[in-house]
């Protein structure tokens, strides 16, 4: 039999009616051995998700040094779980009062928004009747608040081999000091993935509310088509990209351990989904390209300075000087004599741009700095780009027949991915523009 290590998540555990059907999929299928679970999510457009509700919890808590008024509405969202599920036998409100001691005791962030996960856990664990395992004590943290694998892997082993069926919350674990540290927001992905590779698993399955992935945003085009096997690599591109079914980084324990990663939809569980597998299990399908995906509010800095490619150390101290302020950039394409360093804008708030080109004018004395502002990133990704002729003229012929000014072209040393610089203004017509060309052309 194998094993499969399922994650569930969002409006999948909103209310009880919803971790109703969460528990009929996981008894469906006996290979589901281990469950990771997030917050409950939204229940209709207009509500609040649980850990939205917990960080005014903290905040009212830093404020007071009490956190009862907002917690009595996860205390109300809880106890109506708990109700809708049946189990009258389930102490909630015992588990509940212990929590808020808590969140007012430790006054963490982290903790405290960790709480949603937690509280689900134990839920879905007694309606289960399995095994409750808390991840505060098998995922760790090392020193510089990054995943620490080598004890993490060894404590799920540990804590798991012998056991036939678990629960275990998402989104957080233990740091050094022994206190609870949370990953980025939707990281029960990252858990879930942790917790596959920890036992070896031979299935990810992550339940949402999609059935998997779509070769490009459906706000954008409609009824775009369905995706339904991906590698890790494309899959890293696209949601990197902005393609938000699964966290980004969730990708690299599982790929590490070459466990394929199934997304599901919990209100669809007929539906195949979306297989994504590692590079040597992947075979590309008939389309060149998979996806295509994007952001908006970039700002490209481009420099230009003569014999500007025999100039050693030139990169470095361009660099050096974002190290410096702690800027992030997201592409660097280079010429001979030009460079360009493409940025998320948010970085490069009042005052802050200006500093920066201060300090590369006296770093590296460029001939001159150009500032492009309001720049989209369009990703067109694809294992069958690499070994199509032509798939660059395609794609750069629909973006001129659309009306399209290309600011700037980036493609990546993989050659799956081509990425394009446009105006903000541009970019839902740039999308529409490469899907008809390689997905709705294709066909006909």
């Amino acid at each position: 039999m194998s094993l499969i290590v399922c994650k569930f998540g969002g409006s999948s555990l909103a209310d009880g009616t919803n971790i109703t059907r969460v528990t009929d999929i996981i008894r469906s299928d006996p290979s589901r051995k281990y469950v990771v679970v997030s917050a409950p999510g939204k229940r209709y457009s207009e509500d609040i998700k649980v850990t939205d509700l917990l960080y005014a919890c903290y905040r009212e808590c830093n404020e007071t040094g009490q956190c009862g008024e907002a917690f009595s509405k996860i205390r109300t969202r809880f106890t109506s779980i708990v109700r809708e599920l049946g189990m009258d036998g389930f102490s909630i409100e015992e588990i509940l009062n212990e929590t808020e001691k808590e969140i007012e005791e430790r006054k963490s962030s982290d903790f405290t928004a960790s709480r949603g996960e937690y509280l689900n856990a134990r839920i879905v664990a007694a309606k289960l009747n399995w095994k409750f395992v808390d991840a505060k004590d098998i995922i760790f943290f090392n020193k510089a608040g990054l995943f620490d694998e080598e004890k993490s892997y060894k404590a799920i082993r540990a804590a798991l081999q012998n056991c036939e069926n678990a629960v275990i919350p998402g989104f957080y674990g233990t740091d050094i000091n022994g206190n609870i540290k949370t990953f980025s927001r939707g990281g029960s992905d990252i858990s879930g993935s942790i917790v596959a590779r920890g036992v070896n698993a031979d299935l990810y399955e992550n339940w949402t509310d999609v059935s998997g992935f779509l070769a490009c945003d459906p706000r954008i085009v409609n009824h775009p088509e369905k995706i339904e096997n991906i590698s890790f690599k494309e899959l890293r591109e696209l949601s990197y990209m902005g393609a938000n079914v699964l966290h980004a980084d969730s990708i690299f324990p599982v790929r590490k351990g070459d466990i394929p990663i199934k997304i599901k939809n919990t209100f669809r569980p007929e539906d195949a989904g979306t297989l994504i597998l590692p590079s040597k299990k992947y075979v590309k399908g008939n389309n060149i390209v998979t996806g295509i995906a994007g952001k908006k509010d970039f700002t490209v800095l481009f420099l230009e300075k003569s014999m500007m490619n025999s100039e050693i150390g030139f990169a470095r101290k361009v660099l050096s000087v974002l190290e410096q302020d702690g800027i992030c950039f997201e592409h660097m394409p280079s010429g001979i004599d030009t460079l360009s360093l493409v940025i998320e804008s948010k970085y490069l708030a009042e005052g802050v741009l200006d500093k920066l080109i201060r300090q590369i004018s006296d770093a590296v004395k460029p001939d001159y700095i150009r500032i492009l502002e309001n720049i989209a990133l369009v990703a067109t990704v694809g294992h069958g780009m690499t070994s199509s002729v032509g798939t660059s003229a395609r794609l750069f012929s629909a973006l001129s027949e659309a009306g399209i000014n290309i600011r700037m072209i980036d493609q990546g040393s993989s050659e799956i991915n081509i990425i394009v610089g446009i105006d903000n203004d541009d970019y839902e017509k740039c999308v529409r523009a490469i899907y008809r060309e390689f997905f709705q052309k294709t066909q006909n």
